[in-house]
């Protein structure tokens, strides 16, 4: 009898995204997004790095970045990333980045990068240094992407003008040049938990926040989680009931998205949950529920830190892997436009 052959599996779908190591992860980042990331690795082919050079578009404190660097890939991995599924890297590591990024510089059109809106956000808010990378950076942001030939790429709402402005550029640089560059599909991530500041629940719960009391972050020790639960903005209404009314009660909306979120509980069994309940109780419970969710990613955060030695080793495989597979598609460009080979 003749054996069966077998087909080989199809190729995973490749994927990246990158994070800018600007800010600390808070409860936002995580319940929103990097709580499902853990689950694509089955699925996907997927690169991570810590975005260090977007970073310094904006002046950082060296030993602050170099930091926080290394804490964000410890709480990555501490939040399901597993370096032997996924490629975790630093940016800079990866020599090809800046120098597709400059290529890419050359094929973006002055008035594409003039409109695009966080230049206009960060320049107001960074009037003291409006410096020529952050005008130029989603031609570094495109050059991050079609280095790896992805499938698909991750789009957010904040980053959604700038997939674009990648595809025009890769479209413009295929049309002089051939195929060289994949057109990567957007990828709608399945949507995490909304979470919005404590203390104004109709903005985003953000890592750059000014003020600390509106935010939690994944590292923060439960004493202080529990004082932020506390003095979180429910309502003004006089009802002081555990309702889900997103419009007339976005402060109690919040905490109950929240809580749902780490607890896997309905709205409707945490509203049985605290019927004749005032918000006096019902903010220290999610409190404690945030707290005990996150002490186990917190735990093994710090205790990664500690192993200098294993994330060394991490950030270095990873970018061994990347450099190898982003070096394939430089090659290519530097013929494409007519460089002497090294």
């Amino acid at each position: 009898m003749s054996e069966m052959i077998q087909a080989a599996p199809a190729p995973k779908k490749r994927m990246l995204s990158g994070i800018k190591p600007s800010g600390d992860l808070t409860l936002g980042s995580y319940l929103g997004a990097v709580k499902n990331w853990a689950e694509r690795a089955d699925q996907f082919d997927c690169f991570y790095f810590m975005a260090d050079l977007h970073a310094i578009t904006v002046r950082q404190n060296p030993a602050d970045l170099r930091r926080r660097t290394l804490e964000q890939l410890a709480q990555y991995i501490a939040c399901g990333l597993d370096p032997e599924k996924n490629t975790l890297f630093i940016q800079s590591h990866v020599h090809q980045h800046a120098e597709l990024g400059w290529i890419l510089d050359c094929y973006s059109m002055f008035g594409e990068l003039s409109r695009m809106t966080q230049f206009k956000d960060k320049s107001a808010k960074n009037a003291d240094n409006i410096n020529a990378g952050l005008f130029t950076y989603p031609s570094l942001m495109a050059g991050d992407i079609l280095l790896y030939q992805p499938d698909l790429v991750p789009v957010g709402e904040d980053q959604k003008q700038h997939v674009e402005l990648t595809h025009v550029i890769a479209r413009r640089f295929n049309g002089i040049y051939g195929d060289v560059f994949k057109i990567p599909e957007p990828f709608i991530p399945k949507v995490g938990a909304r979470v919005m500041s404590l203390t104004n629940p109709l903005a985003k719960m953000s890592k750059s926040e000014n003020e600390d009391t509106g935010r939690v972050l994944l590292m923060d020790d439960p004493a202080v989680i529990m004082k932020q639960f506390k003095r979180a903005i429910t309502d003004s209404d006089t009802e002081n009931c555990v309702r889900y009314d997103k419009e007339n009660k976005p402060g109690v909306a919040n905490l109950m998205t929240i809580y749902s979120a780490v607890t896997g509980k309905t709205f409707e069994e945490i509203e049985n949950e605290f019927i004749g309940c005032g918000y006096g109780k019902f903010k220290p419970v999610v409190g404690e529920a945030v707290v005990e969710h996150l002490r186990p990613i917190r735990e093994e955060s710090m205790r990664l830190m500690k192993d200098k030695a294993y994330l060394e080793s991490v950030y270095r495989d990873g970018a061994q892997k990347a450099s190898y597979v982003a070096e394939k598609t430089l090659r290519k460009v530097y013929k494409k436009v007519g460089f002497v080979a090294r």
